[in-house]
């Protein structure tokens, strides 16, 4: 990842954290039921989560008390805006927006000495059969700070009710009370420290919970699509609930999307943009072997990218300019089957959300789509970057060269 850090494409928004943060975060961890840290420096993201803590653990998502149940550390207002970069569900930094966007103002104040420990109840206590991520609802967001500090703020505010009762002000026992709590905690009388309850609304979804689950819930029908083939075998078999099930891998999904107007294509419109360019380049690398030139040469120099092009055998050949030889043929005649000459994954990776789809939706069905068929680096980066990232320590050198560049030209 050396490469991808000096390009500030891996993780490049973390917050670092030392010092009394360290002890406030493992107050948090306490809180929330886990065990404390044994780092004295490490790094946090907008949700509170920190790579060093997930390799100290061995457990990626440790903030989680089981897949149902996940939770979210605030100890700095630095946190705000920024990115959630292994998040459980795809609405986990809408929540934290959501959370700095009402109580931005307290957030501020608040975390000058103390931490938050931030809840999302989805009111499910655990996850029994793989259907059960359709009970997703309304979500509660609570808050509970380390030391109770609000707790102390109304024991700190009743004693100075109590002194301006009467004759209380000359009660030295009462002086001492009011001196200890303010050298111990500070003056809390005109701090907010009060954090609401916050409700959060979820429609359609990814979460990762029984190996990974996309839920498509504002279309004509309700369609949920496994990434894990046990649980998608076990799904099948409810009846409890009136939705469609897929496995990712199943063609039948693609189609189905597109029945439902939830992804399209138009392989006239897509050959003429930069997209299709990025993913025929990326599908060309994947038939290069051994080759005298750097990959990233190959794919950006039009003579070497030609040269190696015919050295393929025609069947690989006609695999990368598949989608260009079916229009072609079709220019001449239209009895021919798209089936018969695109190459399946190729097509696939060309498909798009619908337009009429809301922009929050769109982006959900861009990461389904890059699942689907990750040809594309660009959207890959943007839209599952874990994939990225997994996918991209199997590259060859030269290949990760053109893939930086490639990202970084269009961010």
């Amino acid at each position: 990842m050396e490469k991808l850090k000096a390009a500030h494409l891996y993780r490049d928004e973390l917050i670092p954290i030392s010092g009394k943060l360290v002890e406030r975060y493992n107050q948090c961890l306490k809180i929330l039921g886990f065990t404390e840290t044994k780092l004295t420096n490490f790094s946090i993201d907008g949700i509170g989560w920190s790579p060093e803590i997930a390799e100290e653990k061995q457990e990626i998502h440790y903030l989680n008390n089981g897949e149902a149940n996940p939770n979210a550390i605030i100890i700095t207002p630095l946190q705000k805006g920024k990115p959630v970069y292994v998040p459980f569900h795809t609405f986990d930094r809408e929540m934290m927006q959501h959370v700095f966007r009402t109580h931005g103002d307290k957030i501020n104040d608040i975390t000058r000495d103390c931490a938050i420990c931030v809840h999302f109840d989805q009111h499910i206590d655990a996850f029994y059969e793989p259907l059960d991520v359709l009970k997703y609802g309304d979500i509660s967001i609570t808050f509970k700070l380390i030391n109770n500090l609000d707790k102390l703020q109304k024991q700190q505010l009743e004693l100075v009710d109590k002194f301006k009762q009467g004759h209380n002000f000359i009660d030295e026992g009462l002086h001492q009370q009011l001196l200890e709590s303010a050298q111990t905690y500070g003056d809390l009388r005109h701090r907010n420290l009060e954090l609401p309850e916050l409700y959060y609304t979820t429609d359609s979804f990814y979460t990762k919970a029984f190996g990974g689950v996309f839920v498509l819930r504002d279309f004509i029908s309700p369609i949920v699509v496994f990434q894990d083939e046990k649980w998608h075998k076990e799904a099948i078999k409810d009846t409890t609930y009136d939705v469609l099930i897929y496995h990712i891998s199943q063609p039948e999904l693609m189609d189905k999307l597109r029945d439902h107007l939830i992804v399209g294509y138009d392989l006239d419109a897509a050959v003429k943009t930069p997209r299709y360019s990025r993913i025929k380049k990326f599908m060309f690398a994947k038939y290069l072997k051994n080759t005298a030139h750097p990959i990233q040469d190959i794919l950006e120099d039009n003579v070497l990218f030609k040269g190696y092009l015919n050295k393929l055998s025609i069947e690989d050949r006609k695999m990368v300019m598949s989608v260009e030889l079916y229009l072609e043929k079709m220019e001449i005649s239209n009895q021919h089957k798209l089936a018969d000459i695109v190459d399946v994954e190729l097509f696939e990776a060309l498909n798009e959300p619908h337009s009429s789809l809301h922009v929050k939706h769109q982006d959900l069905i861009w990461k389904l789509l890059v699942n689907i068929a990750p040809l594309d680096v660009l959207f890959l980066y943007w839209y599952d970057k874990e994939l990225f990232y997994k996918n991209y320590d199997t590259w060859d050198d030269s290949l990760k060269d053109w893939v930086i560049a490639t990202i970084r030209n269009n961010i």
